[in-house]
C-alpha cells in the first residue's frame, strides 16, 4: 500500500465508505486531524460537526483526502 494520508492509511474505497457513514465520518475526521497535530480541526470538527461532515465527504470524493484543517 503506498504511503498516504487518508483515514489510518485505508484505501481509498474504504476510506470514502467511512466518510459516507455520518458517525464514523465524524469520528474518522477528530482522529485523523489529532493524528496531524491539527488539534483545533479536531475541537473544530466535534464543535461543528454537520459542517465538517459535509466538508470532508466532498474533500474525500475530490481529492481523495481530507484537506481542511488537518
Amino acid at each position: 500500500m503506498a504511503s498516504t494520508k487518508r483515514y489510518f492509511g485505508l484505501d481509498w474505497v474504504v476510506c470514502l465508505i467511512l466518510a459516507i457513514i455520518p458517525i464514523t465520518s465524524i469520528i474518522c475526521g477528530i482522529i485523523t486531524r489529532i493524528q496531524r497535530g491539527h488539534i483545533l480541526g479536531a475541537i473544530l470538527n466535534f464543535i461543528l460537526f454537520p459542517i465538517f461532515y459535509i466538508i470532508d465527504l466532498i474533500t474525500m470524493i475530490v481529492s481523495k483526502d481530507i484537506t481542511v484543517l488537518a
